[in-house]
């Protein structure tokens, strides 16, 4: 019995991941990043090779702090934009929910559902850095963040400043080493790289449909932010009560069109396009969808 109660702890500790812990599990109540200064630039992105699923970390589902999390059963296609954040110094040397030991100046990452391993690219839309990490961890359990990654990886990204950034996550494929990237990487222009966003498929909502395309329009055409749309009536009000929340000063519908059978979630009418470009940035920056520029 004492044996299989120890299992069930250590089980448990290591799904936990990076979510930290009570008790004396870490000697460090607070997160920070190391005392030395390094130059990341010369640590080299992950490796995606074949590995079988890890022995840990890959239940059906899991529950962290109330909330029960569904572990993907493929990491095939899976894209996904929303905030990144980073662990470092606290997490340094302890047991990874893989099993492996987490180590800050490595490329790893954590994720809530994606299978351990997946080997992920990670675009940071600020300034279109990319990273190759390797997921091996399990978290960050906050409320819009999507990955969370080791120190070093972070700092490749050039986000460790700020704590958090705006990223796509593009689980990869060890089997194709040639694989293209959906997000260009022109550095330097957030605005540029959010409205190039707008032109690719809304693959981060459950049971979106692509958008249909629309015409660049003239001066003259009203102008919508349109952040989701859905064959169910529920998704989309579910969509719209959440960017209400976050863009009060922003009318906000969810309107069923003949045309295409689909719930449109947009944003507007809005002023100009510089605006709309600027609405495109925050939807992005809070996580809560694809956003693109359409007219009528």
């Amino acid at each position: 019995m004492k044996s299989a109660f120890a299992l069930i702890v250590t089980a448990t500790c290591l799904l936990a991941g990076c979510a930290g812990g009570s008790g004396s599990r870490y000697a460090m109540q607070h997160d920070s990043a190391p005392d030395d200064d390094f130059n990341a630039s010369r640590i080299p992105d992950a490796v995606p090779r074949v590995e079988p699923r890890s022995r840990y970390g890959n239940p059906d589902s899991y529950v962290v702090r109330g909330k029960r999390y569904y572990v993907k059963t493929s990491s095939q296609g899976y894209v996904e934009r929303g905030l990144a954040s980073w662990y470092g110094k606290k997490f340094h040397g302890h047991r990874t929910s893989s099993g492996e030991t987490y180590d800050m100046y490595a490329m790893t990452a954590a994720h809530k559902t994606l299978p351990l391993p997946t080997y992920a690219e990670v675009t940071n839309l600020d300034n279109g850095k990319k990273i190759i990490v390797k997921i091996n961890d399990r978290g960050p359990f906050h409320a819009q963040r999507i990955i969370d990654l080791s120190y070093a990886a972070a700092r490749k990204l050039e986000m460790t400043g700020k704590g958090t950034a705006p990223v796509q996550v593009r689980a990869l494929d060890p089997r194709r080493p040639a694989q293209p990237t959906r997000v260009k990487s022109e550095a330097g222009s957030s605005r540029y790289i959010a409205a190039r966003m707008g032109r690719l498929p809304a693959e981060t909502n459950n049971n979106a449909q692509p958008a249909t395309a629309q015409p660049a329009g003239d001066e003259n055409d009203t102008i919508f932010i349109q952040v989701g749309a859905f064959s169910s009536r529920d998704n989309a009000e579910q969509l719209r009560t959440r960017l209400t929340q976050h863009f009060d000063d922003f009318d906000v519908a969810a309107a069923f069109h003949d045309d295409t059978r689909l719930y449109r979630v947009r944003i507007g009418p809005l002023d100009s396009r510089e605006q709309a470009n600027q609405l495109v940035e925050r939807i992005v920056r809070s996580g809560l969808g694809i956003p693109r520029i359409v007219t009528d």
